[in-house]
């Protein structure tokens, strides 16, 4: 989810569409066009001091609290170190939250840090040329730091991921980057790096990862994954920016509600749409339609190119990133526009596509991204094997590039913005309505405003007391956010 200068304009019906009446279980949302306010719920925000220092960071409703930890804009004397010596990476993104006996949380959090770079944090990383990895964090519902330690490092770009009933998180490597592959978007030479990237790792709550990646699960440009514990199958969703995205399914050969793990011999599968090979989806459609869908087995989930070591590849990132999509799209799977964040929630799976609803593509964008419109969320049924465009942004005042996305107890979903205005977390209710939760009103140290700096990482605390939620950015920070949520429709 890198933040770059995304396009600003309607285009094709990218305004036609809002949540509607679907049957199944997503009958809850009902029928509700997108007022002209541009929101169904008008949740008025005000400006709210932060607990730590009194500063004000984020716009909230009335009789909401916040707190914020692991700051790392800073000075460099204040800079956060972790209990084991680690100084924090920044970039917080993708988190989940864990129930501790206590009663505290167990948050374990990733960074996206790009680059060939020293790996941070102790033990033997994954690839010691690579700085990204997670951080796992104790607190209290109301944000204060208990206790916090490195949990994976070595890695690169990890951006969302999941959590696992048995209680580990599952995070992903939204790149492909590695020896064997040539510079990525940043430019930077991949020659020094020690492993190929691109892949899941398992992070139990409270513990050290065995930093062994789940190479069976593919590798590609990974963002999220949810897990449905009915069938024992690992749902994921991929980020490829200038090219088609694809949704895949991981089947583990043995179910891991029994293993409590997820295993490295599954089969990985993408999604296709039934009788209408290469669909389109990243294009506007009409919320409400349902698609039945299949699944195509990819072959070679986890390639390596060949390279000469200290030489650059001859194969390129574009190539590299798209070869494992390439593989189910060749046998008809479906095309979509970045998709990010995804969640299991009630027997359904919900993920967002933060470009699509707009024309449909002819072919690759590696400038303005693969995707024309502003957002989409799509879900899917494991039983019926159906495929629904539950909501699609009519425009950027209403919704402007979702990205991470969590439920709350009552089932209405938090969208995480991620675009280079004003960032706001909207609400999606069961009833499908639209509204607004938090708006981000970051200032630097230097004054300078990160109003456009994204959300990311939202997750609830067990029982639904605290809503935990990140600003990505070079320099990133943590909230804890509380009060009434029933209130305000969450």
């Amino acid at each position: 989810m890198p933040s770059i200068d995304r396009r600003r304009f309607l285009q094709g019906a990218a305004g036609a569409a809002t949540a509607i009446a679907v049957g199944g279980p997503f009958q809850g949302f009902t029928a509700m066009a997108a007022n002209a306010k541009g929101r169904d719920r008008q949740n008025t925000l005000r400006a709210i001091p932060d607990l730590r220092d009194g500063k004000v960071r984020l716009w909230l409703p009335e009789r909401f609290q916040y707190r914020s930890f692991h700051d790392t804009d800073l000075p460099a004397e204040s800079f956060v170190t972790l209990d084991d010596g680690t100084r924090l990476p920044g970039r917080h993104d993708g988190m989940g939250a864990f129930r501790l006996a206590n009663g505290n949380v167990m948050l374990v959090r990733n960074h996206e840090v790009n680059g060939p770079m020293p790996a941070f944090g102790p033990g033997a990383p994954y690839d010691s040329r690579a700085g990204s990895g997670t951080t796992s964090v104790e607190v209290t519902l109301h944000g204060d730091v208990v206790r916090s330690f490195t949990s994976l490092n070595g890695t690169q770009m990890n951006c969302s991921g999941g959590i696992m009933p048995w209680g580990s998180w599952v995070t992903c490597e939204e790149t492909v980057n590695g020896p064997d592959v040539g510079p990525d978007f940043t430019g930077a030479s991949n020659i020094t790096l020690e492993k190929r990237h691109g892949f899941i790792f398992e992070v139990p709550a409270g513990g050290q990862s065995n930093r062994q990646p789940v190479t069976a699960a593919g590798r590609f440009a990974h963002e999220a994954v949810a897990f449905d514990p009915r069938d024992g199958i690992l749902y994921l969703t991929e980020d490829n920016f200038g090219f088609p995205s694809g949704f895949y399914r991981y089947v583990p050969s043995s179910n891991p509600m029994r293993t409590g793990t997820l295993g490295n011999d599954g089969q990985l599968q993408m999604l296709a749409v039934v009788g209408r090979p290469n669909v389109h989806l990243e294009a506007a459609g009409v919320a409400g339609t349902t698609y039945d869908v299949e699944w195509v087995d990819i072959a070679n989930p986890n390639p390596t190119f060949p390279y000469t070591p200290g030489q650059p590849a001859p194969t390129s990132n574009n190539d590299a990133i798209s070869f494992v999509g390439n593989q189910g799209r060749v046998l008809g799977a479906a095309h979509f526009s970045r998709l990010e964040g995804a969640v299991y929630d009630r027997g359904v799976i919900y993920w967002t596509s933060t470009q699509g609803g707009g024309s449909a593509e002819t072919g690759p964008d590696t400038v303005g991204g693969y995707g024309n419109g502003h957002g989409q969320v799509w879900a899917f049924d494991p039983r019926a094997q159906q495929l629904t465009l539950v909501y699609q942004s009519p425009g950027p005042d209403v919704l402007d590039f979702p990205d991470n996305v969590t439920t709350s107890p009552r089932g209405t979903l938090i969208l995480c913005e991620d675009n280079t205005n004003d960032n706001y977390l909207r609400g999606l209710t069961r009833k499908g309505e639209l509204f607004d939760v938090a708006l981000n009103r970051m200032v630097s140290i230097t004054g300078a405003d990160r109003s456009g700096d994204e959300f990311a990482g939202s997750t609830f605390s067990p029982g639904g007391h605290t809503l935990f939620v990140n600003i990505q950015a070079s320099r990133g920070i943590t909230f804890a956010i509380w009060g009434p949520w029933g209130r305000v429709g969450v």
